[in-house]
């Protein structure tokens, strides 16, 4: 699967670039003639979404589906962040006021403290 298959199928599911965020949706309009389109067929081919015509909902565009497989190949090609880029995206979703130096100082006293008491 090359980069904008893989692209293609992460933005139906909302999982984020990375694939590391949860699944929020399951589609992608596209019409005939795109970009999109063709890579979404190809993607149909190849068993990893389905194809519904459009309707008016979707303005006349195809309206294209993740199978499981497609769920499958989305997240089993996720790979693991080295763990500094980790410890930036823990403190990203932190709801503190600290900077990203003052939380790694407070995070490393805290596991201190958990492995001398055990």
């Amino acid at each position: 699967m090359d980069a904008q298959q893989l692209d293609t199928l992460r933005h139906a599911l909302g999982i984020g670039a990375d694939g590391t965020k949860p699944a929020f949706r399951n589609h992608f309009v596209t019409g005939e003639g795109s970009e999109d389109h063709a890579v979404c067929m190809v993607l149909v081919d190849r068993g990893l979404m389905t194809r519904r015509t459009g309707s008016a909902l979707s303005g006349g565009d195809d309206i294209f589906s993740v199978t499981a497989e497609g769920r499958l190949a989305a997240a089993g090609t996720w790979v693991k962040q080295p763990r500094s880029k980790q410890r930036y995206a823990d403190w990203l979703h932190e709801d503190g006021v600290e900077s990203f130096g003052e939380w790694l100082r407070a995070r490393r006293y805290k596991l201190n403290e958990e492995t001398r008491n055990g």
